[in-house]
C-alpha cells in the first residue's frame, strides 16, 4: 500500500474491472435507474421497503459512487466549478516510515480512513516523504490532481513544512502532536476517556486510583484525572505520576516505586506500556496487589481500559476532509476545528472486580 515518492508519478497498473452502475442495479431489481438514483440519495419516489432493497442490492454488487460524476453533479447544481478528486493522500514523513503503522492505533486510523474514503468514492494513497523534498511532493500531488491530505501523528513536525503550499490543499491532521500546519484535526477525547476509566474502576470497587503517564501526554489526561478526583473524598485524591521520556527505565522504575509507597494506590491507570513490567520488577502482583488499566488497549500490554476507537477516528478524519473538498475549503483555517471521538471501556483480567 505504501509507495516511495521517487516513482509515485508512475501510475500502478491494475486489472480493469467494470464499475457497477445504477442501471446494473436497476436491471437486477426490475426498476428504473432513476428510482435507484433517488433511493441511494434518500430522495422521495420510492417506498421505505424498496429503498432498503435497492441499498442492499447496491452493497451486494459492490456499487461505489463515481467521484467524477458526483463532482459534475455538484457543479451543475451550484454553477460553480469544483475540483474533481479521485484520490486522497496519507502523508507519512516518519524517518522510518514503516514504524508508523506498527502502532496498532495508527494502523486503525489508516483502516478507518480507507473504508470511509471508499464510501465517498475516493481511494487513499500513502506517500512517503523521507527521501524526497517537499517541492517534489507538491508537484506529484498536483499532477495527480490530489487536493486532500491526511497527516498522521508525528513526534515532531518537519522543519521545512512551512515552505509547503498548504493554501492549495485541504488538510486534516490526526492528534495534537504536530506543531505545523495548524489544520483541523481529529483525535481521541482524552479528558472524557480518563474520566470514563475512573468511573469504571470505581464501579469495580477500587477507591485509590492513581494515574501514571508519560509527561508529553499529561496535559489533557491530567486535566481529566484532576477533574474526576474533584468529585471524590479528599482521602482518595492521589497525585499523578508523570514519567519523563528523558529518563531511562531504571530511573522511571525508581520514580514509580517512590510514588506507590507514598500514594498507596489500589489501581493504576496508565498510558505507559512499560508500567506492568516495572510493577512486576518491584514485586507487585497484578491484579492481586494493584489492579491496572490503560488509556489505550491497542498499544499497551494491558487488557483492561479504554478503546479510543481509532478506526472511528480515521473515519471522522475522512468525513471532515471530504466536507472541506466539497466546499473548496483549502489552506490553513483561521478557525481550527477540533473533532473529538469518545472511547469506550473494555473489561479485562488486569482490573477485575475487587472483592469486598
Amino acid at each position: 500500500m505504501s509507495k516511495d515518492l521517487s516513482d509515485a508519478s508512475q501510475k500502478p497498473t491494475h486489472p480493469t474491472k467494470r464499475r457497477v452502475t445504477l442501471r446494473d442495479i436497476a436491471n437486477e431489481l426490475g426498476v428504473s435507474h432513476v428510482t435507484v438514483s433517488k433511493a441511494l440519495r434518500n430522495q422521495t419516489g420510492a417506498s421505505v421497503e424498496l429503498k432498503a432493497r435497492i441499498k442492499n442490492k447496491a452493497e451486494e454488487m459492490g456499487y461505489v459512487p463515481d467521484p467524477m460524476l458526483a463532482a459534475l453533479s455538484h457543479y451543475r447544481k451550484t454553477s460553480t466549478e469544483k475540483p474533481t478528486q479521485a484520490a486522497l493522500a496519507w502523508i507519512n514523513p516518519w524517518p522510518n516510515p514503516e514504524e508508523l503503522r506498527q502502532y496498532k492505533e495508527f494502523d486503525l486510523y489508516w483502516e478507518g480512513a480507507v473504508e470511509t474514503a471508499h464510501r465517498f468514492g475516493f481511494h487513499l494513497e500513502e506517500f512517503i516523504t523521507s527521501k524526497i523534498p517537499l517541492h517534489r511532493l507538491d508537484t506529484i500531488l498536483k499532477t495527480r490532481n490530489i487536493r486532500g491530505l491526511l497527516i498522521p501523528p508525528l513526534h515532531n513536525s518537519a522543519d521545512d513544512w512551512k515552505t509547503f503550499p498548504w493554501h492549495d490543499f485541504a488538510t486534516v491532521r490526526f492528534g495534537r502532536t504536530i506543531a505545523y500546519p495548524e489544520a483541523h484535526f481529529v483525535t481521541s477525547a482524552q479528558i472524557a476517556n480518563i474520566m470514563l476509566a475512573i468511573d469504571h474502576a470505581r464501579e469495580l470497587g477500587y477507591q485509590r486510583i492513581g494515574f501514571v503517564c508519560e509527561y508529553v501526554r499529561m496535559r489533557l489526561f491530567g486535566a481529566g484525572y484532576s477533574w474526576a478526583q474533584s468529585s471524590l473524598p479528599k482521602k482518595q485524591h492521589l497525585p499523578l505520576l508523570a514519567l519523563s521520556l528523558e529518563d531511562d527505565s531504571a530511573h522511571q522504575q525508581i520514580a514509580l516505586d517512590q510514588w506507590i509507597k507514598k500514594a498507596k494506590p489500589d489501581a493504576i491507570l496508565t498510558d505507559n506500556s512499560e508500567t506492568p513490567q516495572m510493577l512486576k520488577n518491584l514485586g507487585y502482583r497484578i491484579p492481586e496487589d494493584i489492579g491496572i488499566a490503560t488509556t489505550s488497549i491497542h498499544d499497551t500490554p494491558i487488557d483492561a481500559g479504554i478503546d479510543q476507537k481509532p478506526f472511528e477516528i480515521g473515519r471522522a478524519a475522512v468525513r471532515t476532509l471530504a466536507a472541506l473538498l466539497t466546499e473548496n475549503n483549502f489552506g490553513i483555517p483561521e478557525t481550527r476545528n477540533e473533532i473529538l471521538v469518545e472511547g469506550k471501556w473494555v473489561d479485562g483480567s488486569m482490573l477485575p472486580r475487587r472483592k469486598a
